[in-house]
């Protein structure tokens, strides 16, 4: 019992440790590619590998983190709450923004399939990507894939439309919080919907609404992809 609550407190320990060097590393320089979501991840494998922890003993001593996600999931309701009279004026068009969207990501799977004559396990693997980790992995596996590379693979999804996102935007100059929020929310999921809620609680709430309605479409037709 001893060894379990000294292997939770380290593990807490050096989660907490590596996201408060990681925000503050990117409050101090303010650049997209800082983003805690990814650069949290560099620190805990440095921290881990200085107290030679192996990735099981350090998932098996993170249990209230994922308890916490769980929270703050949940969390994402309050603000699609005070939001509910837009998302029902604006609703046919969150649909179809969200969903060409989504199938914009499975369709350049399938290409790449095509191009790099990738295997079944691979291609399902990847078809996943567009939508936030914890569906893309239930789909992964469903399907055949390799769900440990589909996280992986969400995550660099994520990072690079947050990175390429509000330069877009600028670019063809893209003002409306509403396109803005759809767009992030489907293409970057939580970190996403996250990056939209600095932007206003409008463009927050239509940023958790695309990563709620693209993961929900993509749960249906992961069935006639099989």
């Amino acid at each position: 019992m001893e060894t379990l609550i000294t292997n939770v407190l380290l593990c807490t320990v050096i989660t907490f440790l590596s996201y408060v060097i990681g925000l503050r590393v990117f409050q101090r320089f303010n650049k997209a590619w800082l983003n805690p979501l990814y650069s949290v991840t560099v620190f805990i494998i440095c921290l881990l590998l200085l107290f030679h922890l192996d990735f099981a003993r350090y998932s098996s001593g993170t249990g209230i983190f994922s308890l916490l996600l769980g929270t703050a999931t949940v969390s994402l309701a309050v603000p699609l709450y005070k939001q509910i009279k837009v998302i029902k004026k604006y609703f046919l068009l969150i649909v179809w923004a969200v969903i060409p969207g989504t199938l914009a990501g499975v369709a350049a799977v399938v290409l790449l399939n095509k191009v790099l004559h990738l295997n079944q396990e691979m291609m399902y693997t990847l078809i996943p990507k567009s939508v936030t980790a914890p569906i893309a992995l239930s789909i992964s596996q469903s399907m055949g894939g390799i769900p440990s590379l589909t996280v992986m693979f969400v995550f660099i999804s994520a990072i690079f439309s947050l990175l390429t996102g509000p330069f877009l935007f600028k670019f063809i100059r893209i003002k409306s919080g509403i396109a803005k929020g759809l767009a992030l929310g489907t293409s970057a999921q939580a970190i996403g919907a996250n990056r939209a809620f600095e932007w206003g609680e409008l463009e927050g709430a239509m940023g958790s609404i695309a990563m709620i309605t693209s993961a929900l479409f993509m749960s249906l037709i992961s069935v006639l992809i099989r």
